[in-house]
């Protein structure tokens, strides 16, 4: 009878400080900050912030150049470059002496 009562009375103490937890009084803020730091990094990486509010227009290509470049640039994709053999990388001579003289008045 009397262990019985010892554990009750440890479960009600378990209880009360896992309650404790619970019971403070204000809860800490972690949202009011979220986005801060990436808002921050934006701001820091924007060379001009106001570029959107210029509307005149960019002067650069012609318009017959800007087409031949876009023209490329969308064959580029319809046949892409050839890919090497990539079973030799790394075979055959490593660029290290191969027993032929190259230098001026190396003797043997």
């Amino acid at each position: 009878m009397q262990v019985n009562n010892i554990n009750r009375i440890s479960m009600l103490g378990l209880l009360m400080a896992a309650l404790t937890g619970c019971a403070t009084s204000s809860t800490p803020q972690f949202d009011s900050g979220f986005g801060d730091a990436v808002n921050a990094a934006k701001a820091q990486q924007t060379l001009n912030p106001d570029a959107s509010q210029n509307t005149q227009s960019v002067d650069g290509m012609d318009g017959k150049a800007a087409n031949s470049v876009m023209d490329r640039y969308h064959q580029s994709f319809d046949k892409p470059p050839a890919v090497g053999n990539i079973f030799n990388i790394g075979v055959g001579s490593s660029g290290g002496s191969t027993g032929s003289s190259t230098g001026s008045g190396s003797s043997r």
